[in-house]
């Protein structure tokens, strides 16, 4: 009668410890950090980067990192391509060709979440 006793526990203790391994992978997200400058140069080259985890990893190797840029009132849009520099760090060079306050998008797919993360910007 023990040995079923202890059997059943064991048993217990594993399907348990399965079920919290289970949550925690749950809780893991796609996130994106942007690290652009509040303000920018005019005619000048920068770079718009940002950093990818996903939970404490860090994401090298995302599908699709892009950067949309537009200056705030005007239609024409740019999408230019990120590439991974390293530690989860993903970079296009961009310059601004006219003052004013523009808006920064990084639009990032990685282990099949989708994240959006937006920044204005004022060049001078």
């Amino acid at each position: 009668m023990k040995k079923w006793l202890l059997l059943f526990v064991f048993a217990l203790l594993v399907v348990a410890g399965c079920a919290n391994k289970a949550e925690e992978e749950e809780l893991a997200y796609l996130d994106v950090k942007m690290a652009v400058e509040e303000k920018l140069p005019v005619n000048e080259e920068v770079e718009l980067a940002c950093f990818v985890t996903y939970g404490d990893e860090k994401v090298t190797d995302a599908s699709e990192v892009k950067f949309e840029v537009w200056k705030h009132g005007e239609e024409n849009r740019q999408m230019l391509e990120g590439k991974h520099v390293g530690d989860g760090k993903y970079v296009a060079r961009y310059t601004f060709e006219t003052k004013g306050t523009y808006a920064v998008v990084a639009h990032v797919t990685a282990k099949n979440m989708h994240n959006m993360p937006k920044v204005d910007v004022v060049v001078e």
